[in-house]
């Protein structure tokens, strides 16, 4: 499984962003994809997952601000952020998780910059 993703870039405080990312290669086996993200300095968190039948969670900094959706048939996930903060800023990665493989495969990153 690859992946490949898009949306990231520059916004201010309050503003939003749309990340997207679409899976290629054994799509059929991915059960489930979500966003992570990464500060300097931190590790890498959950923002957001989704399963293949739609069963979404949050971490708390992103309920009700982040909504995160699934097209199956297009193998994409999108990750719409509003009212994002600076704390938001991180590098955000893709991931898909897989039935045939214990790790996710992870995409490359995409920058998340937001200014106050």
């Amino acid at each position: 499984v690859q992946l490949q993703a898009s949306g990231g870039g520059l916004v201010q405080a309050g503003g939003s962003l749309r990340l997207s990312c679409t899976a290629y290669g054994n799509i059929f086996s991915i059960n489930a994809m979500g966003w992570y993200r990464q500060a300097p300095g931190n590790q890498r968190d959950m923002v957001a997952r989704i399963t293949h039948d739609g069963r979404a969670e949050y971490s708390d900094s992103a309920k009700g601000r982040f909504t995160i959706s699934i097209d199956n048939d297009k193998s994409t996930v999108e990750l719409q952020m509003n009212s994002l903060k600076p704390e938001d800023t991180a590098v955000y990665y893709c991931s898909a998780n897989s039935d045939y493989s214990i790790h996710p495969y992870w995409g490359p990153g995409t920058q998340v910059t937001v200014s106050s």
